[in-house]
């Protein structure tokens, strides 16, 4: 298998998993790189996506697997052809052999800023550090058997607060994606349910960096 690491910038955040998914398959069919598939009476191409992205988020570090059917061109063709396959806000930064199972990835360092349109309150950035620094945290977990409650702070490896500018919070964090996973829209939700005085007016996500259990950069 071969993987491609790519970002998802711009207006390309509000194209959903499943559409980002038949992006790449019909990116790669135009590039002229036929992908393998899978067997039985519904054969599917064999390309997949680790951690799916929610609409809205913005990625620098987002991996795709894939294979490839005859004879493989050189990775830095690859790169090319699918680049001017696809639409903007949607770029390969790199083709490689993978050398890792995605089972092994295991962290997530994302931003998470927080907007305030009157400007940030004040003590907000002590507050949050502060609520980050619980024993415990607990939040609502939705899922496919109902809803749950989660202590999200063993799910944060760390975590700072820094003021950008007069209206800006930025939260760097290190987050768990796997085996548990914690979404970092949770960030916000704490803020939103414990604080909500200094809830903000609007968030962006972006993710940085995937990293394994020992925090090496994962590829």
């Amino acid at each position: 298998m071969r993987r491609i690491l790519f970002e998802k910038t711009g207006d390309a955040v509000f194209i959903s998993h499943l559409d980002l998914m038949r992006l790449f398959q019909r990116a790669f069919k135009r590039a002229g790189l036929p992908l393998t598939h899978s067997g039985g009476f519904t054969p599917r191409p064999q390309v997949s996506i680790a951690l799916p992205l929610s609409v809205g988020v913005e990625s620098q570090c987002e991996l795709l697997d894939f294979d490839l059917d005859g004879q493989l061109p050189p990775m830095a063709e690859i790169l090319d052809l699918l680049n001017q396959a696809l639409i903007p806000g949607v770029r390969v930064l790199d083709v490689y052999q993978d050398t890792r199972k995605i089972r092994d990835l295991a962290l997530l360092e994302c931003t998470v800023t927080l907007e305030y349109d009157n400007g940030i309150p004040g003590g907000a950035k002590d507050a949050i550090t502060s609520l980050f620094a619980r024993d415990a945290l607990m939040l609502e977990k939705k899922s496919k058997n109902g809803t749950t409650e989660q202590d999200i702070i063993p799910m944060i490896r760390r975590i700072s607060a820094t003021l950008l500018d007069s209206n800006t919070l930025i939260l760097r964090a290190l987050i768990c994606c796997q085996n548990p996973s914690l979404n970092p829209g949770q960030l916000s939700a704490a803020i939103e349910k414990e604080l909500p005085q200094y809830r903000p007016d609007f968030v962006k996500i972006r993710r940085l960096e995937v990293f394994d259990t020992n925090e090496m950069i994962f590829r």
